[in-house]
């Protein structure tokens, strides 16, 4: 079992930049597993919490961001999920969030996205960058099967709903969220893809999604899912938002995205969400000018190799 002492370690190599062991990897998520199993679907979180959106493998902007915000364990942290992929860092990026929610489990609080998948990951990066930064699928083995443990949504202070993607027609109530059984692969459809793979938009009602999974669904949509389950907003994160944030149905909702830059050519700002028990703050940062690695020599501003996929955002 990891010390604190051996944690602190992998933490600051982690942060550097530089990999742990493939011994250190699968024992960090040995300890992660057992520490997610005992968190519901839906995560009590206390606030004061910082609440962030995708960072999808940008390592160096997840930097900027924790000197933007402040570091863990000082700053309480939700991640909303989308921690891989299309960036060139996922390993670095997923192993240093896991490390800090191993080390300081009560301050920092992750959430699955529908990236947090086998069979996403096998086409937009992780897999093929496990594989050749580690020389096998080992460390891409063991991170997958961490996901199925992730919980899938969380609730601050019972009045802000924290979610990767949006709602679902097969849910009215978080409890129904809290029997769903999640340790499984993120489905093609039903409620728990739904919440991975929905988005919000100005309609009534529902709608088909163009991703293919998941809903679209309208402001009649949230008010109802929001006064039923006594909520004051829904924080979500999912889709490249240029300002960084983005308020829908009269303050409803809320999008946060935390990747600057996306995929180093959208040219886009990144924020963050400071909630306390009063107030909320956004604070919106730039991509952070070494978005690279030594070890791989990728050149800022380069766009990654990614095969042509039924979708972008």
């Amino acid at each position: 079992m990891a010390s604190a002492k051996d944690l602190d370690r992998q933490i600051a190599i982690l942060k550097k930049g530089d990999l742990i062991t493939e011994a250190e990897v699968k024992a960090l998520c040995t300890k992660a597993r057992e520490i997610f199993v005992e968190e519901g679907n839906v995560q009590r979180v206390d606030a004061p919490v910082t609440i962030c959106g995708d960072i999808h493998g940008q390592f160096y902007d997840l930097k900027e961001l924790f000197k933007v915000g402040g570091e863990c364990p000082e700053t309480n942290y939700l991640f909303m999920g989308d921690f891989v992929d299309r960036g060139f860092h996922s390993v670095e990026t997923f192993l240093l969030l896991l490390a800090l929610k191993v080390r300081y489990p009560d301050r920092i609080t992750l959430i699955r996205g529908n990236h947090e998948s086998r069979e996403i990951t096998q086409v937009y990066g992780f897999y093929d960058e496990c594989l050749r930064k580690f020389g096998s699928v080992n460390t891409w083995r063991w991170c997958t099967e961490i996901f199925d443990y992730i919980s899938l949504a969380a609730l601050v202070e019972q009045r802000t709903f924290g979610v990767h993607g949006g709602l679902s027609p097969s849910i009215s109530s978080l409890d129904q969220i809290r029997v769903i059984d999640r340790k499984q692969e993120v489905p093609h459809d039903g409620a728990m893809c739904d919440l991975m793979w929905s988005d919000p938009e100005d309609i009534e009602g529902w709608a088909l999604s163009p991703r293919g999974a998941g809903y679209l669904f309208g402001g009649d949509i949230v008010a109802d899912f929001n006064h039923r389950n006594g909520l004051e907003l829904i924080a979500r994160a999912h889709q490249l938002v240029m300002e960084g944030y983005k308020h829908m149905f009269d303050g409803a909702l809320v999008t946060v995205w935390s990747a600057p830059n996306y995929c180093y050519r959208c040219g886009n700002v990144a924020a963050i969400l400071e909630l306390n028990e009063k107030s909320k703050n956004y604070k919106v940062f730039d991509a952070h000018p070494h978005e690279m690695n030594p070890r791989t020599g990728v050149v800022p501003g380069s766009a990654p190799k990614a095969p042509t996929a039924e979708y972008f955002l």
